[in-house]
């Protein structure tokens, strides 16, 4: 699809999204005539990463290095190169934030930890070999054409970076960083990604005793005294626009979505659930914290002919590419 097409494919997006929630348009997003804002993003660039592995070892990174194998870390070689060089950008602006707050701060350790035997945030060229193999000079080729194609971008808003935060798959539409973490990010706003429910893994169920489930409430609340009735415990479950649980209510306390998500271990907290036989059995849509550029999405994007400036645009309302 050409440019013709992608407009229409955005059109349909906004208009279908439109039709379950009220939610601001895709602001016009263009860094034609402009000049590169002369910002602390820029003055501290290409200067490298610092990042702590697992075992306590501090790696020095370059930011071209590091570009090549945190798109590694987060997804497979294999898909389109627009959503290879949108997760490019967003990483970048993503952990050059963090590079920049930490040495702002006299920090002189690594600016953020990582996990390279776990693919968690960064993977190292040797690792990238052992997990190709054979593929791996195809491969390697593929993540350097997407690191030289975004090099040195970032997204940034009023001069500066934006918390690009990304997540693997959302529920179909995407949440207002506010909703789930509180505060208001104006470039972390509700996106439909309908592609989203095409995605392996989009849709997974999960499976908890009575027993089990009363355990993880009371750890993640210990003050309340919990019944012998399973209907009772959780209650007033408040839900944002996409559908994933903002908050609700333990006993007397007051939890968010995620903590309830973390203390049952499931993939979202986009979650529903029923007690049936001695079990609660839950359904959950979706895959990560639903704030910011769905991965899956920003693929099915770049199939229907999405370059990654559309992309990030979309997934970033409001942010410009420096």
């Amino acid at each position: 699809m050409k440019r013709k097409g992608i407009r229409i494919f955005l059109a349909v997006l906004i208009l279908g999204y439109l039709a379950a929630a009220a939610v601001p348009l895709l602001a016009v997003w263009s860094t034609e005539g402009k000049k590169p804002s002369q910002n602390k993003a820029q003055k501290i660039g290409a200067e490298g990463f610092r990042l702590e592995d697992a075992d306590g070892t501090i790696l020095e990174v370059s930011d071209e290095e590091f570009v090549r194998g945190g798109i590694a870390a987060e997804v497979p070689p294999t898909w389109e190169p627009a959503a290879l060089e949108a997760q490019g950008v967003a990483l970048y602006t993503y952990y050059s934030r963090l590079r920049e707050q930490n040495r702002e701060s006299g920090g002189e350790g690594a600016d953020f930890s990582c996990d390279t035997q776990n693919a968690l945030v960064y993977l190292p060229e040797e690792l990238r070999k052992e997990r190709w193999g054979d593929k791996f000079e195809e491969y390697e080729a593929v993540l350097e054409k997407a690191e030289k194609a975004v090099r040195g971008k970032t997204l940034q808003k009023d001069g500066e970076l934006v918390c690009t935060t990304y997540f693997a798959i959302s529920s179909g539409n995407t949440d207002a960083g506010g909703d789930i973490w509180g505060g208001d990010d104006a470039c972390l706003q509700p996106a439909a990604s309908p592609g989203d429910i095409f995605a392996d893994g989009y849709l997974s169920q999960a499976e908890m005793t009575v027993n089990e489930v009363k355990e993880a409430l009371a750890r993640l609340c210990p003050e309340e005294e919990l019944g012998n009735d399973p209907d009772a415990w959780m209650a007033k479950l408040e839900r944002t626009g996409s559908g994933t649980v903002r908050s609700g209510m333990v006993g007397n306390t007051q939890v968010t979505g995620t903590e309830l998500r973390n203390a049952f271990g499931l993939r979202s907290a986009n979650f529903t659930f029923e007690i049936e036989k001695g079990k609660f059995l839950f359904t959950v849509r979706g895959w990560g914290h639903n704030v910011g550029m769905s991965q899956n999405g920003a693929q099915y994007m770049a199939q229907n002919g999405a370059d990654y400036q559309e992309i990030l645009a979309w997934y970033y309302p409001g942010s410009e590419l420096v």
